[in-house]
């Protein structure tokens, strides 16, 4: 009995890596898609869609000019999502190991995620 649901356990934990590694897979592939269509409408049209040095800093920013078909604003949403696609899988794992009731893991994972989101803070207050 105790040994099935150590077997139960592994599998689980199995299934959500293999979970996990294909939206990690996902992720790269929908950010390199959109840095690929973002650097093709920049050769064609040989402008970033903003004038001189102005750029968008904020994420409503990046995204009217995504809406607005800006390249340097789908490049930049594209390197935003390339970096969400691992925050994504700490913050899984947190989660995964919540519910395995795993505390030595769920605290380390915390500890990464806590350090993750303070270096986000301090990036944009910078």
């Amino acid at each position: 009995m105790q040994q099935e649901k150590g077997n139960k356990k592994e599998s689980n934990i199995a299934n959500v890596e293999i979970l996990i590694s294909k939206i990690l897979r996902v992720g790269v592939l929908i950010s390199g898609t959109c840095i690929t269509i973002g650097l093709i409408i920049f050769l064609i049209t040989g402008e970033s869609g903003y004038p001189g040095d102005a750029y968008p800093t904020t994420l409503s920013a990046i995204w009217s000019g995504v809406l607005a078909g800006k390249a340097y604003a789908i490049i930049l949403l594209s390197l935003f999502l390339l970096i969400l696609t691992p925050v994504f899988r700490v913050g899984v794992s947190l989660i995964t190991f919540w519910i395995e009731k795993d505390t030595l893991y769920v605290i380390i994972t915390g500890i990464v995620f806590t350090i993750l989101m303070i270096s986000f803070a301090l990036g944009k207050a910078g």
